[in-house]
């Protein structure tokens, strides 16, 4: 059980983490996956939150993606959130059949932010799982910051640009009038498409992974984006490294210089 004391920092932290979202300047988040890559990422004067992958936590962990079970994916955020002093906003996957307990859990942990994902679920269903998540970081006494996410461009690939993009619209708006701050759609789409986004789910209130298509942070920052994440894609750069690092070493090669002592 938290202290008024802890809750109360935990309400300001939230907030911070809202009126990042809603401030002009667009959000840049890297993802991590434990806690040392948390405070790797936290020492930089630039980073103003923390997020959390759930994809490289699953991995981390052993496990495809999705396929995380809620109590260990709660204890990596846990250290995540105990390891830093920012805000941290948590990878919740679906909600794990139940968003509204799995958002309780996760304030607890200390997390001020939660993903929910809908895997394009019948819409009622997904804007009530919202609404759970919104209630279930209140009951914690948080007024946590929900980044909805919609699946409508990776999931059946294949469907039309148009139609893709009128799911995300209708979805989003759902999500929005479910309680979402900022709604999440992922997906590798040019700036003409991340305009219509923002068109209609509104300015500050979307959110997108940084793709190869996707416009680079300032073009993203004038469309109105609110937010820019990494996802798994910060840990396939860091196993990248410590791959080619074996393969060095096997070839008789040496350790670097200047290793940072970031562990």
């Amino acid at each position: 059980m938290e202290t008024p004391s802890e809750t109360d920092s935990q309400i300001t932290k939230a907030q911070a983490l809202r009126a990042l979202h809603h401030a002009p300047q667009l959000l840049s988040l890297v993802n991590v996956w434990d806690a040392a890559a948390a405070r790797a990422i936290a020492e930089l004067t630039d980073t103003q939150a923390i997020a959390t992958a759930g994809h490289s936590i699953a991995a981390s962990l052993g496990y495809l993606d999705g396929a995380v079970p809620r109590d260990e994916m709660l204890n990596v955020v846990s250290r995540i959130a105990s390891a830093v002093d920012l805000p941290v906003t948590a990878d919740l996957d679906d909600g794990y059949g139940d968003a509204g307990e799995t958002v309780r859990r996760a304030v607890s942990c200390g997390v001020v932010g939660a993903n929910i994902e809908d895997r394009l679920r019948p819409l009622d269903e997904s804007a009530s799982a919202i609404r759970c998540a919104v209630t279930g970081g209140e009951a914690e006494g948080v007024p946590v910051v929900v980044n909805a996410r919609t699946d409508a461009f990776v999931i059946d690939r294949n469907r039309p640009l148009d139609e893709k993009v009128a799911d995300a619209i209708t979805r989003g708006r759902a999500y929005r009038d479910a309680g979402a701050d900022c709604v999440f759609v992922p997906g590798n789409f040019d700036a003409s498409v991340v305009e219509r986004l923002v068109e209609g789910i509104g300015v500050r209130r979307v959110s997108v992974i940084g793709l190869p298509l996707i416009p680079p942070p300032a073009e993203l920052q004038e469309l109105g984006v609110a937010r820019v994440s990494y996802g798994q894609f910060t840990q396939r750069v860091a196993l990248g490294a410590l791959q080619d690092l074996a393969r060095s070493l096997a070839d008789g090669g040496t350790l670097p210089s200047g290793i940072r002592n970031l562990n």
